[in-house]
């Protein structure tokens, strides 16, 4: 625990980790916004886009916009590993914890914890917009209906993995900047087009974001057809097994290489 605590300090005393939430709740505030001010508009071919604010297919919609978000909680987690090297901490580091999976340890389950309270925040703001929309137009909110715990938990799982594989990459990959950028392309290019194609879905479902959608996956017909996604349980089991391989890719590399 001291160590964990140790981790926890040296993220909370810097700017970095208030700046990335802030990030993150303007990311989630822009994707509520859209959804919200796009709920009922009329399709091309009559249909709407979104179901009416006051739907509970709305809520369900518009509780998943804080998934989206955890790209930057796997920055953060990038970050908090390369963060080390970039600096040259990591000397010191190993030198008071000569035991380096001791450290990488502690540094995956403060990760974890920081990804929970990430997530938290998301919903947070999530609820913030929603609740209202939801009984300005006349709904009823369902908090615990239609699969809405789901979803909440769902996020905040999402955000709890993705620090473990930001950290688990910045072990693998050093260099700061090459991690950020490679895991930026990764998400919002190569798994955006796995997880949009058709033809590419029974690959994409199993990527890390086919996973967490199978998690947080509502049936609304947008015109654009069902996504193909594995059941809540599967993809559940595909997000924990991605952590266990990102966590024993940071252990051994760390324990291994020369740190200079």
């Amino acid at each position: 625990m001291a160590l964990v605590r140790s981790e926890l300090q040296k993220l909370f005393t810097t700017r970095l980790w208030w700046i990335m939430l802030l990030v993150m709740l303007l990311f989630t505030g822009i994707t509520l916004a859209v959804t919200i001010g796009f709920a009922g508009v009329e399709g091309g071919q009559g249909a709407p886009a979104l179901p009416g604010r006051e739907t509970l297919e709305f809520q369900q919609a518009a509780w998943t916009a804080g998934a989206g978000s955890s790209i930057f909680v796997m920055v953060l987690g990038i970050i908090m590993m390369t963060g080390e090297y970039r600096y040259q901490t990591i000397t010191t580091t190993f030198l008071t914890t000569p035991r380096r999976g001791r450290v990488v340890t502690a540094k995956l389950i403060a990760g974890l914890l920081v990804g929970v309270l990430f997530g938290l925040a998301s919903l947070l703001l999530t609820a913030a917009a929603v609740i209202p929309a939801v009984l300005i137009a006349g709904g009823e909110v369902a908090l615990l209906d239609g699969g809405i715990p789901r979803i909440m938990l769902g996020v905040v799982a999402t955000s709890a993995l993705y620090a473990l594989f930001g950290i688990g990459l910045g072990a693998l990959v050093r260099n700061q900047i090459a991690a950020i950028v490679g895991a930026i392309v990764w998400v919002f290019v190569i798994e955006a087009l796995l997880t949009a194609i058709p033809a590419l879905q029974g690959v994409g479902k199993f990527t890390p974001s086919g996973a967490a959608q199978s998690l947080i996956a509502v049936q609304i017909d947008t015109g654009f057809g069902q996504a193909d996604l594995l059941p809540a349980w599967a993809g559940a089991s595909v997000l924990v097994a991605y952590a266990l391989v990102f966590a024993v890719v940071a252990s051994l590399t760390t324990v291994r290489r020369d740190i200079t």
